[in-house]
Order: C-alpha cells, then sequence, then structure tokens
C-alpha cells in the first residue's frame, strides 16, 4: 500500500548568515584551485616567456586538475597559438587565457537554463549510480526550493536497494518536505503515479523523483526508467521537466562513461556534481560539459542541507584562479 509520510510543512529555518555565493564556489575549489595554482608556478618558474615549452609541462597540469586529454588538447592549442605569436606575458596572463578558454566551454552550448513549466508541479527525475550523493542531493534541493518560496514534494521511487527509502525520509524531514513512499520491493512506477496525483490535487510546484541507481542489470534499469518517464506523462503529458543525473566529482573522468550510458538511454538534462568540495579534481566540470554537451545545474559544496549551489559558470572559472 502506498503511503504519504508528512514532514514539517512549516519553512525550514533561515540558516546563520552565510558568506556570498562566490565566496562559497571558492572555497569549494579550494584544493583544485591551489593545485592548479602550484602546477602553473611551478611550470612559468622563472621564465619570462611563456612558450611551447612551458605549456608542454602546463598539460600535466591540467590532466592532474582532471580536464581530460581531450579537453585539455582542446585547451592549449589555442594557448599554444599565442605563444607562438608571443602573445602570453607572464604567469598572470596565461591564468587569464585559461579562464577564457574554460568559460568558453562550460557556456559553448549557451548554458541553459531549465524549460520552463506553465503547469504545476514540475517533475524533476533524478538519476545516477548509487554512491553519487543522489538522494543528498534530492533532500538539498528540495531545502533550496523551499527556501526560494516554493511546495515540494519527494518521491521515494527507488524501491530495489534497501533502506533507500529511510534515508529519503530522513532528509525530508531534514528539509521539511513531505514524502510519497510505498514498501520496499514495490512497484517505482506506481509509487510515481500517487505521487502526481497528490502533487496535482494539492497544486504544489514540485515533485523531486529519487530512482534506482541499479537494479538487477543494465538493461533491467534502463527500462525501469523509461516505465517511470511513461507514467509521468499519463498524469502530466509534459513530464518529466528535467532529468537531472548525479555525478560524484571525485571519481573525475571515471565517472564519465557511467554518465553517458544514463544520457543516453534517460534523456539526461542537466548534471548534478556532487562533493566537489572533496577533490583536488574540480576541472572534471569542464571536461564534463565539453564531452557531454549537458549544462552543470547545482554544484554540492558540503554535507549540510543547505549546502548545493545553482552552478554559474563564471563564479566557478574566476573561483579557479582567483
Amino acid at each position: 500500500m502506498i503511503q504519504t509520510l508528512f514532514g514539517s510543512t512549516d519553512k525550514p529555518d533561515e540558516q546563520e548568515k552565510k558568506p556570498g555565493f562566490f565566496d562559497r564556489m571558492k572555497q569549494a575549489v579550494t584544493r583544485t584551485r591551489e593545485n592548479l595554482s602550484e602546477q602553473i608556478e611551478a611550470a612559468v618558474g622563472f621564465t619570462k616567456e611563456i612558450d611551447r615549452d612551458t605549456l608542454d609541462e602546463l598539460e600535466a597540469s591540467l590532466l592532474a586538475a582532471d580536464l581530460g586529454s581531450t579537453t585539455t588538447r582542446e585547451v592549449l592549442k589555442t594557448l599554444r597559438e599565442k605563444a607562438d605569436r608571443k602573445q602570453i606575458g607572464d604567469a598572470q596572463e596565461l591564468k587569464r587565457l585559461l579562464q577564457d578558454e574554460m568559460f568558453a566551454i562550460l557556456t559553448r552550448n549557451g548554458n541553459p537554463p531549465a524549460a520552463r513549466v506553465e503547469d504545476v508541479p514540475e517533475v524533476i527525475l533524478i538519476v545516477g549510480v548509487n554512491g553519487t550523493g543522489k538522494t543528498t542531493t534530492i533532500g538539498k534541493l528540495a531545502h533550496l526550493l523551499r527556501n526560494e518560496g516554493k511546495s515540494v514534494l519527494l518521491c521515494a521511487a527507488d524501491t530495489f536497494r534497501a533502506a533507500a527509502i529511510e534515508q529519503l525520509e530522513i532528509w525530508g524531514t531534514r528539509s521539511g518536505t513531505e514524502v510519497v513512499k510505498t514498501r520496499q520491493g514495490g512497484d517505482p512506477s506506481a509509487v510515481l503515479y500517487d505521487a502526481l496525483q497528490t502533487a496535482q490535487v494539492r497544486k504544489m510546484d514540485y515533485v523531486i523523483v529519487d530512482t534506482a541507481g541499479r537494479l538487477h542489470t543494465k538493461s533491467h534499469l534502463m527500462a525501469e526508467l523509461d516505465k517511470m518517464r511513461r507514467t509521468a506523462q499519463r498524469v502530466i503529458p509534459s513530464a518529466p521537466h528535467e532529468v537531472l543525473l548525479v555525478m560524484d566529482a571525485t571519481t573525475g573522468q571515471n565517472g564519465l562513461q557511467q554518465a553517458r550510458q544514463f544520457t543516453e538511454s534517460s534523456g539526461v538534462t542537466g548534471i548534478v556534481l556532487t562533493k566537489l568540495d572533496g577533490t583536488a579534481k574540480g576541472g572534471v566540470v569542464v571536461a564534463i560539459a565539453r564531452e557531454m554537451g549537458l549544462p552543470v545545474r547545482y554544484v554540492g559544496v558540503g554535507e549540510k542541507v543547505g549546502d548545493l549551489l545553482p552552478f554559474d559558470p563564471r563564479a566557478f572559472v574566476d573561483s579557479l584562479f582567483d
């Protein structure tokens, strides 16, 4: 039997005043920034001229920051052309040009915002392999939306993994958000159907759906996700409005292959990159944007309920070098 768990309906308490958006992003990428700055300084050394030899040394630094070989080659191609024309004066100029190249990649596809939804609720499917921080991200996103004055309903449609429903309930309590659930092993599409109907009756703004990160086989998982999409469209023809893939920044390039599989099978529209504060390889953000052609929507910058930031390409690249 499908149940609705009621969390607190009061808005989350206002958190203590936090640093501004840029300061929080800068703090999150501290390890990447320090590592990259050290590597650049080591590559440039005491030379007064930035040449191809300098950039050859810089290549290893960009790979260490997890830009990936393809993205690194693209970035350095432009820089080498400028170096040949003696257009890179010093380390500061080199950093500025790196910023420009990274920003250009991050915004190449226009970094489009999510499609505007006229009819409520807006349905957001959260997909990704287990262990990436999927359930945590859902709780943080619910908190973020509720702080914007939106009403949110959570749907516990990961009925396969033990304790997945209980974990979502914990995050529902933390964010003051209701959770619609069924028993472990129940039909994910059935609980989704119930959640969407509940949200429609109550005229709620958002339904955020937790989905399985692993089933018996990859084909089984993708078939289940496809079934959920069809179920959502029975209730709301335009749903799902967003399919957000959660990726763990600490896995870097290793996570890209898994991400491609979900993208091909699930109609992913955007990326949430978690644990950005826990890695010196934050350059993977740029690699994701280039290789997957998808916008990064949010980044996780800590463990607290308020530690999810809307992604800003300019703030990100500036914080890497400031």
